[in-house]
């Protein structure tokens, strides 16, 4: 069997991407569909940390311009992740896939308070940890709570996993005509105007050469390819 290029990964997990065919809410056929790779990762005896979004059921960004005051829309786009973060945890524990969700607010009865430190050790033991509340703060989104958990953690390299396969010269779903870029380096990105991530985050991970792998999470096997070093998606570099 192939070895796993990387012992310690972050997973980000969009929430966009639990919604499947849905227009709100989760697609519990897509949760089994990750689960089940994630089942594949964990044999390979992988640490995994994973960060899910929440926008699949608010987003604190479409709170405020519906009027809501923006620090009550983003605690409430927060608390979301942990709805999706909890209903990842049952799928894995159901796969008998050892787990904890550990959670940036305290809501002691669903969740562990977030600890840097005791996280390293559940990490050390092979647990899988879901991280959830973003960073805790409001006008942070999940995409920097990924960098951030990624180098507290010290894990290897952060997986965006998405809903197109990487990242492109324009907007795929949008322009038939554009192109994916297999490589790219932090500052490439920066010339062609590239979005690979808010501008928050992707300056963390440049500054601290943070790599990143953006692919298509709804393509079988591709969280265990991008775990084996296959050429998939779009690889960001210092």
């Amino acid at each position: 069997m192939k070895k796993p290029k990387y012992r310690r990964i972050l997973l980000k997990v969009s929430g966009e991407a639990l919604l499947g065919d849905n227009t709100f809410g989760i697609d519990h056929q897509v949760v089994k569909k990750i689960v089940e790779e994630l089942k594949e990762v964990y044999k390979l005896g992988v640490e995994l940390g994973i960060v899910i979004g929440g926008g699949n059921i608010f987003r604190g960004v479409a709170g405020q311009k519906s009027g809501m005051d923006r620090v009550r829309a983003d605690n409430i786009g927060m608390l979301a992740t942990l709805i999706n973060a909890l209903i990842i945890q049952d799928a894995l524990i159901s796969q008998n896939i050892p787990c904890r969700v550990l959670s940036a607010f305290e809501i002691i009865k669903v969740a562990e308070n977030y600890i840097r430190e005791k996280a390293l050790i559940y990490l050390a033991r092979k647990e899988v940890l879901i991280l959830a509340c973003g960073t805790g703060n409001p006008f942070f989104t999940t995409d920097t709570a990924a960098v951030l958990r990624a180098l507290e953690l010290k894990a290897e390299i952060l997986f965006k996993a998405t809903k197109v396969d990487g990242v492109y010269d324009k907007d795929p779903i949008k322009d038939p005509t554009a192109k994916k870029f297999d490589t790219l380096t932090f500052d490439e990105a920066l010339i062609k105007k590239l979005k690979v991530m808010d501008a928050t985050a992707f300056s963390l991970a440049r500054d601290y050469k943070l790599p990143i792998l953006i692919f298509n999470l709804l393509k079988p096997e591709n969280i265990k390819k991008a775990i084996l070093g296959e050429n998939i998606g779009t690889l960001v570099t210092p």
